[in-house]
């Protein structure tokens, strides 16, 4: 069971040796532009974000995460489709992980310009003064889960090394909700809300063109993530948001990590499909057991846990336990005197 887990010592190439990316810039079609942002992390090497022409300057959907050296990465790739920081008249970001809003602060300084941002952004706004005091949450999450302490401590102790990918806080100018509309010589983008991966999440839709830039909604690799405790069910709104971008007529996704993929449908389908066998397999390992998120969590990842893996891979596990607890199918039994939560069948 999930309570000899352990996670294994890992010795990741070091920043001073792994080649990193540059940033690049390419066009997607007429008066759209992808800007390929090089990001720190294993897996994960770069992010998207998107320039679409608007006048006499550009609309940016997005902007990196900030880091030694991230603004200079935007401007190169900005300079190889021959445009500049400065002609950005209007930041806007799908969502607040800092991939895609850490260094909003230092775009706007530069380019005088609004950010408009879903206001649902304190998941990731609120702990940037304060990296300790969300550590120290992530942690208690982590005790609850069942995380055995050694482990946790060393996880934490790594954590603490690592820079939060954030600049300075800069607040939306205007919230992105349902109802906004973004005006780009392609015509007018529509926000569509589509929470679950955040809270703050949207999506951009240009119904003429069929254009849709998805964020983190959906990706070229079908990949799951929530952000654990900020609201009531992010499975579920995961889901529905799914539901709601189905609806469109989207022929190109522009998505946050990925090249530009045509078959949106066949990903929301893909998505759909691993979020049910993850609800199921955490289903089956209740039956006739009571266990620990941390029990639970090797059997909706039977890949295994690893020190880089576990926290989102755990907090996936509660996220689809909380969305059994929501539909009848789950029931969690809060611990006591410091023991963990414990979840069973219903």
């Amino acid at each position: 069971m999930g309570r000899s887990l352990r996670f294994p010592r890992v010795n990741p190439v070091s920043e001073s040796t792994r080649r990193r990316e540059a940033g690049r810039g390419e066009r997607v079609v007429p008066g759209v532009w992808r800007l390929r942002l090089p990001l720190p992390w294993p897996g994960v090497p770069h992010c998207n974000a998107w320039a679409i022409a608007a006048g006499d300057g550009i609309v940016l959907v997005d902007c990196g995460m900030h880091e030694p050296g991230s603004l200079a990465n935007l401007e190169r790739a900005l300079d190889q489709v021959n445009l500049r920081l400065e002609q950005v008249r209007l930041l806007c970001c799908t969502h607040a992980h800092s991939d895609h809003y850490g260094q909003a602060a230092a775009v706007v300084e530069r380019a005088g310009c609004e950010l408009w941002m879903h206001p649902d952004h304190a998941h990731a706004t609120g702990n940037v003064g304060n990296p300790d005091r969300a550590l120290e949450r992530r942690l208690e999450v982590a005790r609850q889960s069942g995380v055995p302490e050694a482990p946790l401590r060393e996880w934490a102790r790594r954590r603490r090394e690592q820079p939060t990918g954030f600049g300075p806080v800069v607040l939306p100018d205007r919230p992105l909700v349902d109802g906004v509309e973004v005006v780009t010589d392609l015509g007018t983008w529509q926000v569509v809300e589509t929470p679950g991966h955040a809270p703050s999440h949207v999506c951009l839709y240009q119904p003429e063109r069929r254009l849709l830039i998805s964020g983190d909604h959906l990706l070229g690799r079908v990949s799951l993530y929530f952000e654990y405790g900020y609201s009531p069910d992010p499975v579920g709104e995961f889901l529905d948001s799914l539901d709601k971008v189905a609806a469109l007529d989207v022929r190109l996704c522009l998505a946050g990590h990925a090249k530009p993929f045509t078959d949106v449908r066949g990903h929301i389908e893909a998505n759909r499909t691993l979020v049910a066998e993850r609800l199921a397999a955490a289903s089956a390992a209740l039956d006739g057991a009571t266990l620990t998120a941390f029990d639970i969590a090797p059997h909706v990842h039977p890949d295994g846990l690893t020190a880089e893996t576990a926290p989102w891979l755990i907090t996936e596990t509660l996220a689809c336990l909380t969305h059994l607890e929501k539909t009848g199918r789950a029931r969690k039994l809060d611990g006591a005197g410091g023991d963990p939560d414990r979840w069973t069948a219903v």
